[in-house]
């Protein structure tokens, strides 16, 4: 559930949002940053695929030494549709685009998309900035603690803090510098410091949101 990296290892490092097949945009952004891939790290917050162009390209960037990503609710639908061979949820929530490849694309996808099961829910990594905890949709406690057991269905689903912070009455968590959250397609950037959602719709016409840690 947990992964711990050092930021010391790297120089630069950002966050990423959720990427849904956008790799054109993600390679845009990374160029505008003039992004080291030798010496920085990019860390995505979940959903790599489905409803964009490049949901194959984007599952490649796994094998890059540049890039992390905490697993999203997109990939967990898509190892579930994988192991029961029921596809209906999956296909209704973007993944329509594997149906429609060739045999020999469909199992390249297939290995990388079963490689996602190894994919942490909750990433920590101490930068510069503090200590920062990512997870795709929420952190489901009031206090966050290393390989503390939380509910893995609400890291990956759950919106109730977000909807409860627009209107008035977010709860905060506790026990590190910050948390960065995507999953709830955004018209900005919202903070609720130490929380940040950082989610702004790339895929449905908005833009990808890239924020430096380090």
């Amino acid at each position: 559930m947990y992964q711990r990296l050092d930021g010391n290892d790297w120089q630069h490092i950002w966050v990423v949002s959720d990427l849904h097949g956008c790799y054109d945009a993600l390679m845009a952004a990374l160029k505008a940053r003039r992004f080291n891939p030798y010496a920085d790290l990019l860390i995505s917050v979940g959903d790599l695929i489905d409803r964009g162009p490049d949901s194959l390209r984007c599952l490649a960037l796994l094998h890059e030494r540049w890039f992390r990503a905490v697993r999203g609710n997109h990939e967990q639908m898509a190892l579930d549709a994988l192991a029961t061979q029921d596809f209906s949820l999956w296909r209704l929530n973007g993944g329509n685009w594997f149906s429609r490849l060739e045999s020999a694309q469909k199992e390249e996808a297939a290995t990388a998309l079963l490689a996602c099961a190894n994919l942490p829910l909750i990433l920590e990594i101490r930068c510069t900035n503090g200590l920062n905890v990512i997870a795709h949709a929420d952190y489901p406690s009031s206090t966050y603690q290393w390989q503390k057991p939380v509910s893995s269905e609400r890291v990956l689903w759950d919106r109730d803090r977000l909807m409860g912070f627009m209107v008035g009455k977010g709860q905060n968590i506790a026990g590190a510098d910050h948390f960065w959250f995507g999953h709830t397609p955004l018209d900005k950037r919202y903070d609720f410091p130490p929380l940040h959602y950082i989610d702004t719709g790339a895929v449905f016409d908005g833009y990808l949101t890239l924020a430096q840690l380090q």
